[in-house]
């Protein structure tokens, strides 16, 4: 029989329909962007792909690209996808097999990406997509089973599971990251035995400050949020231990401009978030604290606390972010200027004028005064300044900003 479905996907190549874009002779791969993070692996598995080992080795071939190649964020790459079109009646008749049970398995790969949203209905586009291995290697013959990481570990271990599989090796899955990030590789352990708590202002009932473009709602807490995850993930990246303190259960890292502000943020452990400000505020130090002591008994000494927010002042007043810290803990003032410096060396880079204006300032906040674990609080820039906002509002720039934090904490 598979010697038989060889043959027949050999001469559907010829005698099913023009493959969108192509002459019937040359068939048509889907094309899509890297994500930031992807590795062959995590792109393979992220379009129900990487169990099947043929589709590796047709990965590879597709891209001309060497074994264990590394990926690029934004550069397309074939994926071992076929795709044909689809004439609105069946599968079958529409890229000539016979096999109604092997249809099936088409129009459920199909429907798996759609829930997922990885692609349109085809019954309402058109088009269906073929993976590689529904006639090369139809049995999954790769391993990636999901195991628990150790129970020792003081890790987000309410969300966090690891996986293993070829070609690119370990992989931890989070899914507060959302679909398109929750699959993080370890590039490095530079950060590793070191634990980051990252806390962003707001959420719940209490959006922060508040503004408006093009009649939409600008909500703090969602911008501070989207940069706090970006930055958890790019720690986990180099092997940290990181904990994200307010969570949105649907909401991770997104790639728009404007995001929707909600009010369904939780905290960690599931707990609700209080009206009250000094409720909220005491909730989360009180974590930080627990969490803190935990890890200290367990050895780990690096550990550090970074607390995001956006400002809001005049419209009219432009700021460039800025740091507090606590007066008399020395160690969270280096923290604090640690980061500084780094933003004054990349501003200096990215700014025409090479201007930053952005300081390092003691304050007296409950998050610095009332926490344990050496802090330091940021301030993004002021979100009623239609300036500022062009720090905060563009997907490259949030990228940018949490790629400068964790450079700077490398650094530390």
């Amino acid at each position: 029989m598979k010697s038989l479905h060889l043959i027949v996907w050999a001469l559907c190549i010829t005698l099913a329909p023009k493959a969108i874009g192509y002459s019937a002779m040359e068939p048509v791969f889907y094309k899509v962007k890297a994500l930031p993070g992807d590795g062959v692996y995590s792109l393979l598995r992220r379009y129900l792909l990487a169990e099947h080992s043929c589709n590796h080795r047709q990965f590879y071939t597709l891209n001309k690209l060497p074994q264990n190649a590394t990926l690029f964020a934004g550069k397309e790459y074939l994926l071992p996808i076929q795709i044909y079109s689809f004439n609105g009646k069946t599968i079958r008749t529409s890229i000539g097999i016979d096999d109604y049970p092997l249809a099936k398995r088409i129009e459920a790969y199909n429907d798996s990406l759609t829930a997922h949203g990885l692609r349109p209905d085809f019954r309402k586009n058109k088009t269906l997509w073929v993976p590689w291995h529904i006639f090369n290697c139809p049995q999954k013959d790769l391993n990636l089973e999901k195991v628990e990481p150790p129970t020792n570990t003081p890790t987000d271990v309410s969300r966090e599971k690891v996986a293993e599989g070829p070609p690119s090796g370990k992989h931890r899955h989070y899914p507060i990251f959302g679909t398109k990030y929750e699959y993080v590789p370890l590039r490095d352990t530079r950060l590793q035995g070191k634990v980051f708590y990252i806390v962003t202002g707001h959420g719940g009932p209490d959006p922060g400050a508040m503004s408006k473009k093009a009649g939409r709602n600008l909500c703090e807490d969602e911008y501070a949020y989207d940069v706090g995850l970006r930055l958890a993930r790019k720690l986990l990246e180099h092997g940290a231990i990181a904990y994200v303190i307010v969570r949105d259960p649907n909401d991770g890292i997104r790639d728009e401009e404007f995001l929707d502000c909600d009010t369904d943020e939780v905290v960690w452990g599931n707990k609700a978030i209080p009206w009250s400000q000094k409720s909220r505020l005491k909730q989360r130090s009180d974590i930080v604290n627990q969490l803190y002591k935990q890890n200290k008994k367990a050895g780990i000494d690096y550990q550090r606390l970074i607390v995001i927010h956006v400002d809001s002042r005049n419209r009219r007043q432009q700021t460039d972010l800025f740091f507090y810290y606590y007066p008399g803990k020395n160690t969270s003032k280096a923290f604090a200027q640690q980061l500084h410096r780094l933003f004054k060396e990349k501003y200096k880079i990215h700014r025409a004028s090479g201007q930053y204006h952005g300081t390092v300032t003691a304050r007296d906040l409950h998050m610095l005064r009332e926490t344990q674990v050496p802090s330091v609080y940021i301030e993004l820039g002021n979100i009623r300044n239609s300036w500022d906002r062009k720090r905060i509002m563009p997907v490259s720039n949030r990228e940018a900003l949490a790629n400068w934090i964790c450079q700077g904490i490398l650094s530390d």
